[in-house]
């Protein structure tokens, strides 16, 4: 089974954090956290993250803003 990049764990730990990875994804999503430091890094500070904002009232981003919110995490890490 191969194991998951640190992009491809990026692009799911919203998934994950919301239990809703399959079995199987969830153990090679685990597996590669268990092996990456920073990658275990970057999900303690999405917890962390969502702690804080937890608090706030949930509040719609105006739609230009989101867009370029967006694209800015499509186009993370690459080159």
């Amino acid at each position: 089974m191969k194991r998951f990049s640190c992009d491809e764990v990026v692009e799911l730990v919203t998934v994950y954090l919301e239990g809703e990875l399959d079995a199987p994804r969830g153990g090679r999503f685990e597996e590669h956290l268990g092996g990456c430091e920073g990658c275990e890094r970057y999900l303690g500070q999405f917890r962390a993250t969502i702690g804080a904002l937890g608090e706030l009232p949930p509040t719609a981003l105006p739609g230009e803003a989101r867009e370029r919110l967006l694209a800015a995490f499509r186009d993370r890490g690459r080159p």
